[in-house]
């Protein structure tokens, strides 16, 4: 008979403090290294055996040991114990499957369901195309349910979910989200592999994978569709990778909280993100590949917030790939490329499918207006110092408000509003931009500090209340990461105070909540732009000036001639900036023909525009770009109109064009095949902090 041996190993560096490293309970094969003496020497591999079902916790409490004085053979089971002092893993965890190493100075690793994400974009005109693969696995020795919350952009249409086991690929399929929860509890309970797919927040998801066995792969594929911002003469391309930290109010329970790997029910929300610390590191990855088809030549491509590969066929096509060298997903993936020639003035797309005709109409203001006289402004800075602000996102923030009070001149007006867990102002009223001050204002801002909440609703209120002087164009500044979890309240209260003002919201930092930051610009008539750590402030908040300054068109009215539109949104036609156009999406029928009539004031003058109606057009993805236009509109209306409709208006047209909603969800079931035992522990994928954010003044621990 073979005999098994168990060899037991407790390592020490120096001055007693031992090497963090163990072996959980696995049933694969696992490498040691072996770090020698304290000063440093050489590693070695040794393949190993599968350990037997030892959990981890009492093997740590394991004192004697004996060294081994050769490599093991394939019956030998070899266990490296750490010190009782220094918890192996986390007591919720189930077993690992990973051989680990930490040594003083270095990061942790730590292992996560989730191995990889690689994301495929295909971008047609300025509409992209979208397939994000998740690929999960099982790292532990018993069967496990994956959880992972991840953001997509705020105005994704989902519209098609599979999962793939081994050489099997299921279809998801589109439900009502109480329906899609109950299919898929029912299949986690018998043992099926299942994942679903539900919405926290327009830009928040979370999938669920259950019952992955032991070492065994689970492929998602997610596809949507949504439309480029195009600003400042640039597309601009975004993949969120990573959501961010949210502050919610006290005695809030529908929030987004943050909390530590491996901790639950810490922040008291309904949706918790973990969080990695400051020196652990999960083996997720992420690659990604954007092919843009532009129609007519790429002139420039930026990528500034990763290091990208950039290839060019020809030259309206350009193909970008994320560097192997910056896979970390932590920030925000932005893409900007410049078309050639000058600025197109309008654009019609089209497309007819059974439901009837759809339309997007991008409406492109000239490219400057320096000749038009401007008007004095009223300009209200409201800048977030909380404590995600600390740092890096603040100080981006500040320098971007100085330099902005350069550009007021005596007749304007100027406020500065700071939130944190309450608001404060400069002055009781907007001040005269006088020279004192100017100077006044540049030192209030120059001592703020970021610390403390986010009670950004006492920022909306404190900038909208006081009255407006009429003579001059209200324009508030929300200068924000974003990280609030109560986007609905806030969204409300700006459709209820916001009179004659105009709201640009500034998200800063490198992942920021861009629904949030969307909506409120597109509730005030205006327009959002986005200040990442590695942007330089003074360049934006300059086009920022020149934008507002100038309006490129107000009072805008549209004439739709033989197109006989209908659910047009959005519905009050906002004015045109320089920078930034107006888009409009809706329904047509008939047989429409002749132009449609563009009519608008620039400066003193009225302007008129035509449009040919081209009704050729094949935009395959303009009935989902329209539907989840629609159902963004109904979710803005229900924050501060009520009712009980609205929900059932928008499960009713997410159902009918199989999109993800906040009332439908997506589900997928193995039933072919079942697994043996329940469904085994729930493990949320822990993500890491978002580049420049504090852990410590975010993290609930």
């Amino acid at each position: 008979m073979t005999r098994k041996m168990l060899i037991v190993i407790v390592l020490f560096l120096g001055s007693g403090v031992a090497i963090a490293l163990f072996i959980a309970s696995c049933a694969q094969p696992y490498y040691l290294m072996d770090s020698g003496a304290s000063t440093g020497a050489t590693k070695k591999e040794y393949l190993g055996s599968p350990a037997s079902r030892v959990g981890t916790k009492n093997a740590s409490r394991m004192h004697r040991a004996a060294l081994p004085g050769s490599m093991p053979s394939p019956d030998e089971e070899l266990w490296i114990i750490q010190r009782p002092d220094e918890p192996a893993v986390d007591d919720d965890a189930p077993g690992c499957g990973a051989l680990l190493a930490v040594l003083p100075g270095e990061e942790k690793q730590v292992p996560v369901p989730l191995k990889h994400t690689n994301v495929q974009a295909q971008i047609s005109a300025y509409i992209a195309t979208v397939d994000v693969t998740q690929h999960y696995t099982n790292p532990y020795a018993s069967k496990i349910e994956a959880v992972y919350l991840f953001p997509l952009p705020q105005n994704a249409a989902v519209n098609e979910f599979l999962m793939t086991v081994g050489d099997r690929r299921i279809r998801g399929i589109i439900r009502e989200r109480e329906e899609a929860e109950k299919i898929y509890k029912e299949a986690r309970r018998q043992g099926h592999v299942a994942s679903l797919l539900t919405q926290e927040r327009a830009n928040v998801f979370t999938q669920k994978v259950a019952n992955i066995e032991p070492g065994k792969n689970i492929d998602i594929n997610i596809k949507y569709f949504h439309t480029l911002a195009y600003k400042d003469g640039w597309y601009e391309y975004v993949f969120p990778m990573v959501v961010g930290p949210r502050f919610n109010p006290p005695g809030s329970t529908d929030g987004i909280g943050a909390v530590a790997r491996g901790q639950h029910g810490r922040s008291g929300q309904r949706t918790e993100v973990q969080y990695l610390k400051p020196h652990e590191r999960s083996g997720h990855d992420i690659s990604l590949a954007v092919n843009i088809d532009a129609g007519v030549k790429v002139e420039e491509v930026k990528c500034t917030s990763h290091v990208v590969n950039v290839k060019r066929p020809s030259g309206n096509q350009t193909e970008v790939r994320l560097s192997r060298n910056d896979v970390i997903p932590n920030k925000d993936f932005v893409l900007r490329y410049k078309v050639a020639g000058k600025q197109i003035k309008t654009a019609l797309l089209t497309h007819e499918a059974d439901q009837g005709g759809y339309f997007t109409l991008m409406l492109y203001p000239p490219e400057n207006l320096r000749a038009l006289q401007r008007k004095p402004m009223e300009m209200i800075f409201v800048l977030d110092c909380s404590g995600s602000m600390r740092g890096h996102p603040i100080d981006q923030a500040k320098t971007a408000i100085d330099r902005a009070l350069k550009h007021l001149e005596p007749d304007d007006t100027f406020q500065v509003i700071r939130f944190s867990n309450n608001a404060s102002q400069l002055g009781r009223t907007p001040l005269r931009a006088t020279s004192s001050n100017l100077r006044k204002g540049r030192r209030y801002v120059r001592d703020l500090r970021g610390s403390g909440g986010t009670m950004a609703i006492e920022g909306v209120k404190a900038a909208l209340d006081f009255p407006h002087d009429p003579r001059r164009l209200r324009f508030v500044s929300f200068m924000t990461d974003g990280y609030i979890g109560n986007e609905m309240q806030i969204l409300g209260e700006v459709h209820r105070r916001l009179g004659a003002s105009r709201i640009f919201s500034f998200g800063v930092g490198s992942s920021p909540n861009r629904y949030l930051l969307d909506r409120m610009a597109k509730l005030g008539r205006g327009a959002v732009a986005h200040l990442s750590l590695d942007d330089s402030a003074a360049p934006i908040m300059d086009r920022f000036f020149e934008r507002i300054s100038h309006p490129a068109m107000t009072d805008i009215a549209i004439d739709w001639g033989g197109l006989h539109v209908s659910e047009v949104f959005p519905s009050k036609i906002p004015d045109l900036f320089v920078g930034r156009p107006v888009i409009i999406t809706g329904r047509y029928r008939g047989r429409a023909s002749g132009d449609v009539r563009i009519t608008g004031t620039v400066g003193d003058h009225a302007r008129d525009l035509r449009i040919p109606i081209d009704r050729t057009g094949k935009h395959r993805a303009l009935p989902s770009v329209w539907a989840r236009t629609k159902i963004a509109d109904l979710a803005d209306r229900s924050t501060y109109e009520g009712g009980s409709e609205l929900p059932g208006e928008i499960k009713q047209v997410a159902l009918e064009y199989g999109l993800m909603s906040q009332y439908t969800a997506f589900v997928a079931v193995d039933s072919l095949s079942k697994t043996a035992g329940n469904f085994g522990t729930s493990v949320k994928v822990p993500v890491p902090m978002p580049d420049g954010v504090r852990y410590e003044t975010t993290v609930t621990e």
